[in-house]
């Protein structure tokens, strides 16, 4: 059983919501954000929760672990939690949480069981500069053989001040830097993987970072990649990835609100959600 949001946080039961239609989900959640805002140092300190629109077979419970500085995670995780909840009915926890730094505390994952009851976890945090490898074992432990985990942007550069690969093995990456801002031509490779059958082919994103892949970890699988105009290299920029059999979808997209707005990656993300979930 998952312990209760006030327990987790230390913070009263009201920043937790409870939606059942997606237009009031759209709306309740965007006042439960702004709530937050005003109430901590962090653009969202607690944590909420949102039931999406019902749907046929079992929900799904997700959890969003989010905070740093660089992004907008609470425009981020609204985002999320709207064009998932439009394809699969989740239940949602988000937790923005750390402040805006490069290092940061996130009560939610303090516990040796943070992850239980969980069917999936969504990391989208930022906090390069965290060396505690204790808490970087306790996080990425969690999901060998627990919960399938989608991987956002910033979360390959999480923890990478680390002199161990802990984090970056359970990634599937290891990046330490990005190049300069700009729209990015994918290339969509491995067609026939569930993720990408179907999937736009001529997607030029808005003005994103491409991540420098310094190591592929052989545990990895490349679905799209593009070449930097700075070294002309070609990078992945989202891939899938075995953690001691658990599912890991990664992507290195996703810096500004432009790209959380394009229809595109929006359906990438949809589609790593199932293939995760394994509802494909």
């Amino acid at each position: 059983m998952r312990p209760a949001l006030s327990e987790v946080e230390g913070r009263p039961e009201a920043f937790m919501v409870t939606v059942r239609t997606g237009l009031r989900l759209a709306m309740a959640t965007s006042v439960v954000l702004a709530v937050a805002a005003l109430s901590g140092p962090s653009p969202l300190a607690g944590q909420t929760r949102a039931n999406a629109t019902a749907q046929q077979g079992p929900r799904i419970q997700a959890l969003v672990v989010s905070g740093g500085g660089y992004h907008d995670y609470p425009f981020q995780a609204k985002v999320l939690m709207d064009v998932v909840s439009r394809a699969l009915p989740v239940d949602w926890t988000v937790a923005i949480q750390g402040g805006r730094g490069t290092t940061g505390t996130q009560a939610v994952v303090a516990r040796p069981d943070w992850a239980k009851g969980y069917d999936i976890v969504v990391h989208n945090q930022c906090f390069a500069d965290t060396t505690d490898e204790t808490l970087i074992k306790r996080i990425a432990s969690a999901h060998r053989g627990g919960p399938p985990a989608i991987v956002i942007h910033c979360a390959m550069h999480t923890y990478r001040s680390s002199t161990n690969d802990t984090w970056r093995e359970f990634l599937g990456v290891t990046t330490r830097r990005h190049t300069r801002a700009f729209n990015i031509p994918v290339k969509v490779g491995a067609k026939d993987h569930p993720i990408m059958k179907g999937f736009k082919e001529d997607w030029t994103t808005p003005v994103d970072e491409l991540y420098v892949i310094d190591k592929f970890w052989p545990t990895s699988t490349a679905l799209a990649s593009a070449v930097s105009p700075e070294d002309q290299k070609e990078y992945p920029l989202a891939w899938v990835s075995n953690y001691g059999g658990t599912r890991v979808f990664g992507t290195t997209l996703g810096h500004g609100n432009d790209t959380w707005n394009d229809p595109t990656f929006q359906d990438l993300l949809v589609r790593a959600f199932k293939w995760a979930t394994e509802r494909n």
